[in-house]
């Protein structure tokens, strides 16, 4: 297992917390995230998952998922 924190910005509530997890969880592999909510700052959100994930990756799950972008 592999597990990274990306610093992720444009979170403000509950429902980008739910938007980012589930895109993220969609990737191949990922067994969890969790979000350390920082409103309109900079959030972690930290992935477990079977192999480490690429950036772009995560970059582009998070852009599927609204305006979030990683910091």
């Amino acid at each position: 297992m592999a597990s990274a924190t990306y610093k992720v910005t444009g979170m403000t509530c509950d429902h980008c917390v739910r938007a980012v997890a589930e895109e993220l969880t969609n990737l191949g592999g990922v067994s969890d995230v969790a979000v350390e909510l920082v409103p309109g700052g900079v959030s972690a959100v930290t992935v477990t998952s079977e192999v480490p994930l690429s950036g772009d990756a995560v970059a582009a799950a998070l852009d599927e998922a609204g305006e979030y972008h990683l910091a």
